[in-house]
């Protein structure tokens, strides 16, 4: 069943007309009709199933149901922060990332990244980027869209508000390190925000990791293996939700 996301904030049970880009989809892709239903997710990321009641040139009027669907959300927000990345790797993490549960994606120049997005493209970089959370998004029936946004670096980064934080460390993980994803995963509770900071194919330079162990992230290995800069966030995502997802209920 196809989901949309709209910024009104309606009741359970209330009436709403999708517009813009989402009703277009609606009537000229899907080819909807009185009666049918699609998934409807408000502006308190709330997902509810409605029913198409009228199709008009400029929207589509549905009814909502009743109660909400279970939100499929992760227990806590998870920002990829990850230095720019070469050719469509951006893409790669946002849209898997996206279905992986991350609420924001943070791209930053770091000191040894090789790839540069120049400010005159940066505005057509981050529409294409917001574009492919929303789509995906809708694929993984989300109940909210991930931000995307770009920073100049890493001092602009560590002013972003956040509970905890953490580096995916190459050199930690070269050194046995195994401990502090999973204990800074424990200490989230109700809907806390962690940053999660992935250098590019060179790495973080040890000044760039130094400024952020004294911005309060810590500094954690992800395993023996060493992992490609569009992969690190993605095995991240699955750690995250194997602790908070699948295995919490086993330990309650």
């Amino acid at each position: 069943m196809q989901r949309y996301f709209i910024s009104d904030q309606v009741p359970a049970g209330g009436q709403v007309t999708i517009t813009g880009e989402s009703a277009r989809h609606i009537q000229r892709v899907m080819r909807a009709q009185v009666g049918d239903q699609l998934e409807v997710v408000t502006g308190d990321r709330r997902a509810y199933r409605s029913k198409i009641e009228a199709l008009q040139p400029d929207g589509v009027s549905v009814h909502l149901a009743d109660t909400a669907l279970t939100s499929p959300e992760l227990p806590n927000q998870v920002i990829i922060a990850c230095s720019i990345a070469k050719k469509d790797k951006a893409d790669w993490i946002v849209q898997k990332g996206t279905e992986l549960g991350a609420s924001g994606f943070i791209f930053f120049s770091s000191q040894y990244g090789v790839a540069k997005w120049e400010p005159a493209r940066q505005a057509k970089k981050l529409t294409r980027l917001r574009k492919i959370a929303l789509e995906a998004a809708r694929q993984s029936h989300r109940d909210q869209i991930p931000t995307v946004d770009i920073m100049a670096g890493l001092t602009e980064l560590t002013q972003v508000t956040k509970d905890f934080g953490i580096v995916a460390y190459e050199e930690s993980a070269k050194q046995g390190e195994t401990a502090a994803l999973v204990a800074t995963a424990q200490q989230l509770v109700g809907g806390q925000t962690l940053i999660a900071v992935f250098g590019p194919e060179g790495g973080l330079a040890p000044t760039e990791v130094e400024q952020l162990r004294q911005a309060d992230f810590n500094v954690a290995g992800l395993g023996p293996r060493i992992l490609r800069a569009e992969t690190a966030p993605l095995y991240l995502l699955s750690a995250l939700s194997t602790l908070w997802e699948l295995l919490a209920p086993q330990n309650k």
